[in-house]
């Protein structure tokens, strides 16, 4: 499968590097001069300034496997070599607003014309339709604060976390990718080729459908979990002597209820009238909370997670991403995989988070070069 990559940033290069990973050809369109705009930027805000110096890690990470050409598609001969390209492609995959799209001459009835077949995969910010189709959209504010995702994970002051990089970029990336997936499973069946349309508002849309579907069936909106005052305090984060947050996550209230108290040692509290439900422990959620807060302070997180552990609680330490690089269980469900670049030598790298037993996942190629394939 050939795939051309008219995209850069996040969403768009991810979908064609997952695809690339499957095994596709990838070819990169950059532009002459300007190139994917990753290629300037990167991630990692506190790493010393040598480590984040050794290598671009967030092109590398969306762009292994490909080849790169530049094209400038302003110019009538860029636009040529383009549709030349096009006659030899199974899928064209961009990332731009709809007028851009006109502007180069890269709708889908234009291109479908060169090539019938074609699987034609548009990302855009907001969608194809609408007033907000042709605004510039990033994940933090198309992904994240339009869709309402910011909104929900906000604290008890109103304040939204900052997104971190690629967030929503990622996995819509991963969704245009089984969208592609059909559609070219569609092509085998039928012998048609089509257009699979995206963008990083609905991808948010999509992500938050637990609270979305709340809206959808009491045009209400949910409420945001408040720490200090959730209705259900061993669903929770609590902090421990160590300056550590762990979360208990039983979401089956009463049934686990008597197994938690005896974990932290409050079997005096199981028949208390005030806490002996989960409705009336979300009545008096403060004072358990509070109850809580203080018996968490009097061990470390390992204490705790030997503990929590002997009861068979459902639970997790709040790791750093250093902790979960160097979980053994993301060791041994193969998180990372190691690539032998030639230019750094051996590097770590994420890969898509799917596993086949016939047809792996693979790297087999650096991250090219801007231009390093026009030729």
């Amino acid at each position: 499968i050939r795939v051309i990559d008219l995209t850069q940033y996040g969403a768009g290069p991810m979908c064609a590097e997952i695809l690339s990973q499957w095994g596709a050809e990838v070819i990169k369109i950059e532009h002459p001069v300007r190139g994917d705009s990753i290629r300037g930027l990167q991630s990692g805000s506190g790493v010393t300034q040598r480590k984040q110096g050794l290598y671009n890690y967030m092109f590398e990470h969306a762009n292994m496997n490909k080849k790169s050409i530049t094209l400038d598609l302003a110019q009538k001969e860029g636009k040529e070599v383009l549709h030349k390209l096009i006659e030899k492609v199974d899928v064209f995959l961009a990332a731009m607003r709809t007028r851009e799209v006109v502007k180069f001459e890269i709708e889908y009835e234009t291109l479908k014309k060169l090539n019938p077949k074609l699987i034609y995969a548009l990302l855009t910010g907001y969608g194809i339709n609408g007033d907000a189709k042709d605004e510039p959209g990033f994940d933090a504010v198309a992904f994240f604060d339009r869709s309402g995702v910011s909104h929900m994970l906000a604290d008890s002051q109103g304040a939204p976390p900052w997104p971190r990089p690629g967030f929503g970029d990622i996995p819509s990336g991963m969704y245009l990718a089984g969208g592609i997936m059909l559609a070219l499973f569609a092509r085998e069946r039928f012998g048609i080729g089509q257009a699979v349309y995206s963008s990083l508002f609905r991808n948010g849309f999509w992500s938050l459908a637990a609270d979305m579907m709340c809206v959808l069936a009491t045009h209400e909106c949910p409420k945001g979990h408040v720490r200090e005052a959730t209705d259900n305090p061993i669903a929770n984060y609590y902090k421990t002597k160590d300056n550590r947050f762990i979360l208990l996550y039983h979401m089956q209230a009463d049934l686990y209820w008597e197994r938690v108290c005896r974990a932290l040692g409050v079997d005096h509290i199981i028949d208390d009238p005030k806490f002996n439900s989960a409705a009336n422990r979300a009545s008096y959620c403060m004072e358990l909370i509070k109850l809580f807060d203080d018996i968490f302070a009097q061990k470390t997180l390992e204490e705790w997670k030997a503990q929590l552990a002997n009861f068979n609680l459902v639970y997790s330490p709040v790791q750093t991403p250093l902790e979960a690089y160097y979980d053994p269980q993301a060791k041994a469900n193969h998180h990372v995989v190691s690539f032998d670049h030639p230019t750094w030598g051996p590097i770590e790298l994420c890969p898509a988070p799917l596993d086949f037993t016939e047809t792996p996942s693979s790297y087999r190629t650096p991250a090219p070069a801007m231009g390093q394939h026009t030729e």
